[in-house]
C-alpha cells in the first residue's frame, strides 16, 4: 500500500514568484526521510532496475503463453538498429501468403529494398513540402517540424507501406540483402538529413530570389541525384529484373521467368492491398467516432494513397482483429510498445508495474489525457498472429515482433487484453470486416490534423 506524502506547506514557497525556498527544500527532505517505506524502496531501486522492484509478480505467474488460435509456424525477423517496424510488420504480413504459395516454411521479402525506396520517395516528399511552404517563415511551426529529425526517420504508416509495394514492388531478401546501414540506420540518416536541410536552404533562397515553380523543381531533381547516390552507396542498388528459384517443402524445385519487382509482387502478394483500411482508437474529445482523419505532411509517395484513419470504438477494433485471426489472417497494428512491457519474458499488461506503490505517486491519466498531454503515442508496429478466446471474448493476444529471437518467447510476445484497451491505437483491416455504417463513413473527406499530432507519430520513429 502506497503511503501518501505529507503536503508541503504554502509558506515554504516564495509568495512573490513561487520559487522553491530553503525552507521548502528542507521540508521535502524531512518528509522523505520520515517515511520508512521511502528508504526501503530507495535501497532497492539504487541497486536494481525500478522495473524489477515494481514488477507485479501475480501477473507474470498467472499469464501463460498459450492461445486458442495460433497462425504462426515461422521464425520472427529482426529489424536490428533501425526504426523499420511498420515495414517489417507489413512484409511479415505479406510473406504469410507468399510462403503458402511457394510451399515454404521460411521466406523473407527484402526489407532493405523497401527501405531504399522509402528513403528516396520520402526525400522527394520532403522537398515538395519545402516548396509548398516556401512562402512561410523559418520559425513557422510546420516548417520547423519539416526540418526536424522526422524528415528522414525510419518510421511509417500502413498506407505508406502499401504505396511502396504498389509503386516499386518487392524482391526476395536474397536479391537485396541487409547492409550495415540498413541494419543500423542512424549514421546514414544523419547524412541524409544534412543533405536534405542543405537542399531546403537552397530551394527557399531560390524562391526568395524570385525563382518560379518549374525552376525549383528542376533544382529538386538535381538534389535528388545526390540522395540517390548516397542511398546506393549505403544500401546497394535495387535490382530491376531477376529470376527467382526455390525448392519447396516437398523438395520440388521451382523457377520463375525473369521478372520485375512489380511483377514479383503481383505474383506473390496474395492479399488485396487496395481493400485494406486503417482504423484507429483515438478517444480524445476532438476525435469523434465514425470520422476519418489524416495528418498534414504525413506520407512518402507523392501521388500515392493518402494516409487516412477511421476512428472507431476499441471494442469494434478488437472484434475486427479477432475475426481476422479466426479467419486465418494475421493483423498489422500500431501501439505504444514501451508502456507496461516486460521484454525478457515477452509480456504486456496494463498493470505490469506497480509504480504507484514504489513512488507513492498517482499515475491515473486515462488514454485520452495521455494523448493530449504527450504521455503516449504510437511508437511501434507489429503483427497479431494469435488470440486466446474464452466464452467468445479475447483475454490475450499473440504478437509477432521484429526484434529477433533473443527476447520474448523466441521473439513472440503475449499481450493481455487490458493492455490492448490502454495502449493499442491502430490496425489495418479489410474494409468488408467493418459494419455498414463504418464502411460508409470511410467515404468522408478526412479532418486534417496538424503535422505534429500524436496520431502521426509512428512515421517519426
Amino acid at each position: 500500500m502506497a503511503v501518501s506524502p505529507a503536503p508541503i506547506s504554502t509558506e515554504a514557497y516564495d509568495a512573490a514568484n513561487g520559487a522553491l525556498s530553503a525552507a521548502s527544500l528542507a521540508e521535502l527532505r524531512s518528509n522523505f526521510a520520515a517515511n520508512p517505506t521511502n528508504r526501503i524502496v530507495q535501497n532497492a531501486v539504487t541497486q536494481v532496475s525500478v522495473d524489477d522492484v515494481a514488477l507485479n509478480r501475480a501477473i507474470v505467474t498467472t499469464t501463460d503463453h498459450t492461445f486458442s488460435t495460433v497462425l504462426d509456424d515461422w521464425a520472427v525477423t529482426n529489424q536490428k538498429q533501425s526504426g523499420r517496424c511498420w515495414m517489417f510488420a507489413g512484409l511479415n504480413l505479406l510473406r504469410v501468403g507468399a510462403m503458402q504459395k511457394m510451399g515454404l516454411k521460411e521466406f523473407e521479402f527484402s526489407q532493405n529494398y523497401t527501405l531504399f525506396w522509402d528513403k528516396l520517395e520520402r526525400a522527394n516528399y520532403f522537398y515538395e513540402a519545402i516548396i509548398e511552404t516556401r512562402d512561410q517563415p523559418l520559425d513557422n511551426r510546420t516548417v520547423g517540424f519539416l526540418l526536424d529529425n522526422n524528415l528522414m526517420s525510419d518510421g511509417g504508416q500502413w498506407n505508406m507501406f502499401v504505396n511502396l509495394v504498389k509503386k516499386h514492388g518487392l524482391v526476395p531478401k536474397a536479391f537485396m540483402p541487409e547492409t550495415e546501414s540498413s541494419s543500423s540506420t542512424r549514421r546514414m540518416n544523419s547524412i541524409l538529413r544534412s543533405i536534405l536541410r542543405q537542399g531546403a536552404k537552397e530551394l527557399r533562397e531560390m524562391y526568395a530570389d524570385g525563382a518560379m515553380l518549374d525552376t525549383l523543381r528542376e533544382t529538386k531533381n538535381t538534389l535528388l541525384e545526390a540522395l540517390h547516390r548516397v542511398l546506393c552507396i549505403h544500401l546497394g542498388t535495387p535490382p530491376e529484373r531477376f529470376m527467382w528459384q526455390w525448392t519447396d517443402s516437398d523438395k520440388q524445385f521451382h523457377r520463375t521467368e525473369e521478372m520485375t519487382p512489380q511483377q514479383f509482387a503481383a505474383e506473390f502478394v496474395t492479399i488485396p492491398l487496395d481493400d485494406y483500411v486503417c482504423i484507429v482508437h483515438d478517444p480524445r474529445r476532438t476525435s469523434p467516432v465514425g470520422r476519418t482523419f489524416t495528418v498534414e505532411f504525413l506520407g512518402n509517395v507523392l501521388g500515392g494513397t493518402q494516409v487516412k484513419y477511421l476512428n472507431v470504438d476499441i471494442d469494434l477494433m478488437k472484434q475486427v482483429t479477432q475475426r481476422s485471426l479466426e479467419n486465418g489472417e494475421p493483423v498489422w497494428f500500431g501501439c505504444d510498445v514501451g508502456k507496461q512491457m516486460r521484454r525478457d519474458i515477452g509480456l504486456w499488461d496494463a498493470n505490469m508495474f506497480e509504480y504507484d506503490a514504489v513512488y507513492g505517486t498517482d499515475f491515473s491519466l486515462d488514454k485520452a489525457a495521455r494523448l493530449e498531454y504527450h504521455e503516449t503515442q504510437m511508437t511501434h508496429a507489429m503483427l497479431f498472429t494469435g488470440v486466446d478466446i474464452v466464452d467468445g471474448t479475447p483475454r490475450r493476444w499473440r504478437v509477432e515482433n521484429s526484434w529477433g529471437i533473443d527476447n520474448g518467447q523466441k521473439g513472440y510476445y503475449t499481450m493481455n487484453d487490458n493492455w490492448y484497451d490502454q495502449f493499442m491505437f491502430e490496425i489495418a483491416a479489410r474494409k468488408d470486416s467493418l459494419p455498414a455504417d463504418m464502411i460508409a463513413a470511410l467515404e468522408q473527406e478526412p479532418i486534417v490534423l496538424p503535422a505534429w499530432d500524436p496520431m502521426g507519430a509512428l512515421a517519426g520513429e
